[in-house]
């Protein structure tokens, strides 16, 4: 049996109007929430060569999670993306001819999360821009369930530094953003470096319309006993593309939904993402 394989997108709103992440920090005690839930469900996987193949038995990841952004000062912005309900499972598999029944398995847990701490560099211009230093905490299961298989973590403690540079087209309800970062990844895992594009428009003050383009790619500085092919995997890569609705019900909360995948991948599913939030500002 080939063992499982996941990658778990997490998705953030970056909505226009309450411009939370991107380049723009939150204003002393301003903060933007947001309660998600996202869920990918995959028969194939982009195996360590980029080629799909199919996985037995299939499997899935949902995530339901707090994610947010409060401003210590107008340029200092702590941020905590926490999934606090971590379901990982791995659906029962009935053969055909035999019909014979291999039983399903399940894991449930919290997963890991991430503290971040955001710096304007440059603030109140047409052009911001802003440095992040995350945290990444190994809180989630690295193995568990019937099989000691599944995950919710991948219990390595992480570090990334990313810098944002962002544009508001002001008075045009139109922002574009772009990043760059370095992942400083432990316990055997390869370092990474990750960038992304992200545009968004604002139609009559309610609804944003956002596209996200996202991409990993893996030093391979790890270590070789460290399994590219288990729950989330070493060697992860990706170039994702992902679209977001976000719809502003009142001025200081709305809901959104969001749609990603990967257009060429190694060692994830192959398989849509999707996630639903609530958001909330608050502050002045």
């Amino acid at each position: 049996m080939k063992k499982l394989a996941v990658f778990s997108f997490l998705f953030l709103l970056f909505a226009f109007d309450v411009q939370a992440g991107g380049g723009w920090p939150q204003a002393r005690r301003q903060g933007y929430f947001k309660l998600g839930q996202n869920g990918i469900q995959a028969s194939n996987i982009y195996d360590a060569s980029g080629t799909v193949i199919p996985i037995t038995p299939s499997t899935g990841i949902f995530t339901t999670s707090l994610y947010g952004e409060y401003g210590i000062t107008n340029r200092f912005t702590a941020i905590l993306y926490l999934p606090f309900f971590v379901r990982s499972i791995q659906n029962e598999l009935q053969y055909n001819q035999s019909g014979a029944v291999e039983e399903g398995d399940e894991l449930n847990s919290i997963g890991d999360t991430d503290l971040s701490f955001k710096y304007g560099l440059v603030v109140n211009k047409p052009v911001v821009v802003s440095a992040t230093l995350l945290f990444g905490l190994p809180f989630g299961n690295n193995g568990g369930g019937k099989t000691g298989v599944l995950q919710t973590g991948d219990g390595e403690f992480n570090q990334m530094l990313r810098i944002d540079v962002s544009h508001s087209f002001y008075p045009r309800p139109l922002y574009t953003s772009a990043y760059a970062g370095f992942n400083n990844r432990t316990n055997g895992f390869s370092d990474e470096w990750r960038a992304g594009l992200e545009v968004g428009y604002t139609i009559k003050q309610k609804l944003t319309l956002i596209a996200k383009l996202s991409v990993v790619q893996s030093f391979f500085n790890g270590s070789e006993s460290v399994p590219s092919n288990g729950i989330f995997s070493n060697n992860t890569e990706y170039v994702s593309p992902e679209i977001e609705v976000a719809y502003s019900v009142k001025p200081r909360w709305g809901f959104s939904f969001s749609a990603g995948g990967a257009l060429a991948a190694r060692n994830i599913l192959a398989a849509p993402n999707y996630g639903v939030g609530v958001f909330l500002k608050t502050g002045n």
